[in-house]
């Protein structure tokens, strides 16, 4: 305990002297006497500034055109053509005021550099530069968001009656896709019902549902609305189909949508990339866990009546799991029941018991 206390002691009075040193100086600054050799640690650093300004902005100049191409994919899409001129047009304006405040803030450095004798002017308000950088920020940006709000309202708005409806569902760690058969509804599933082989949950005793089909990719018509529904079974998730300038959260809970409409076959894309290999993707974009990255499906985008003939040899999760369907079906009957009646009444027909799913 002794030790201690002399410890404690000990660093007080460090820290003491360490006020009364500075006690001195601040004094001495008052008073004018104080006085520091700089040297030329400031110039040198005045001086990488500007070496830094260009060195960066050339580096990212060069790296700018090198990757152009890989974050700027070809246009697949109808919404996509003036969803990247908004991005290129806000990229400008950003870009603009970002390199001008930029080289203000580098060149500064320098020109201001320390020096014997220099004082700093005080400039304490300006109302005319204060309306300047206030309202022309605030005009310029309520532009952007405006047309940004046009544009998403659209395509997040009520799809074309025509289009075609695909439901994908992410889940740890890959995509469910299902589509409505030929009454073109998508049947209810309920999440109690999922299992090995009901990933997504059908609920067979819905008639709608006895038609639906999935499949492991996702095929869709060109020149035709395409309606994107999105779910999500666990975690957040991201539909993300670049090509067609297409990004939607799927969120546990809460069903969202993104309709688009394709302009090139898969086919098409192949031919003017020269990739023979090469497919459009649907990929989660919001980390999700630690398979995040293999998180992703094949999107084929064929000619209407290719579309035609691959929806018409698709069979419906019913007919391939037999085995599901005749499992609804006996537990149907066991849920009906007969109505108890008098013994001279003729026994009434059986009643179905209502069931919640």
């Amino acid at each position: 305990m002794t030790a201690l206390t002399i410890l404690l002691v000990l660093v007080l009075l460090l820290v003491v002297f360490g006020l009364l040193f500075r006690l001195q100086i601040f004094t001495s600054i008052f008073s004018g006497t104080f006085t520091r050799d700089i040297g030329t640690s400031n110039s040198v650093n005045a001086i990488l500034m500007l070496v830094f300004m260009i060195g960066g902005g050339a580096w990212f100049a060069y790296s700018f055109v090198e990757n152009f191409s890989k974050m700027n994919p070809p246009i697949a899409s109808v919404h996509g053509h003036q969803m990247e001129r908004m991005f290129w047009i806000t990229m400008a304006v950003i870009g603009v005021a970002f390199a001008i405040t930029q080289a203000l803030l580098f060149w500064y450095a320098y020109k201001y550099q320390h020096k014997e004798g220099r004082r700093a002017y005080f400039f304490a308000h300006n109302n005319t530069i204060e309306v300047i950088w206030t309202i022309i920020p605030a005009i310029v940006m309520a532009s952007l968001i405006f047309a940004g709000w046009k544009a998403w309202t659209r395509i997040t708005g009520p799809a074309p009656k025509n289009s075609v409806v695909v439901e994908v569902m992410g889940k740890q760690f890959n995509w469910l896709v299902r589509y409505p058969g030929r009454d073109m509804k998508l049947g209810v599933i309920n999440y109690r019902m999922i299992d090995a082989v009901n990933e997504w949950g059908f609920d067979l005793s819905d008639k709608s549902s006895l038609d639906d089909f999935t499949t492991n990719e996702i095929h869709v018509p060109k020149g035709v609305p395409v309606l994107i529904k999105i779910r999500s079974r666990d975690v957040l998730h991201a539909v993300y189909m670049p090509h067609f300038r297409v990004q939607m959260y799927a969120v546990p809970g809460m069903p969202t949508r993104f309709w688009f409409t394709p302009t090139t076959t898969t086919d098409e894309m192949r031919a003017k990339l020269g990739n023979p290999k090469f497919n459009y993707e649907l990929a989660c974009n919001q980390v999700c866990g630690g398979s995040h990255f293999a998180m992703k499906a094949t999107v084929i985008v064929d000619e209407p009546d290719d579309y035609q003939n691959w929806y018409a040899a698709q069979q419906s999760f019913a007919q391939k799991n037999p085995d599901v369907l005749a499992a609804f079906k006996q537990k149907a009957k066991s849920m009906v029941t007969p109505v108890a009646t008098a013994p001279q009444e003729k026994e009434a027909a059986p009643v179905p018991l209502a069931a919640s799913y």
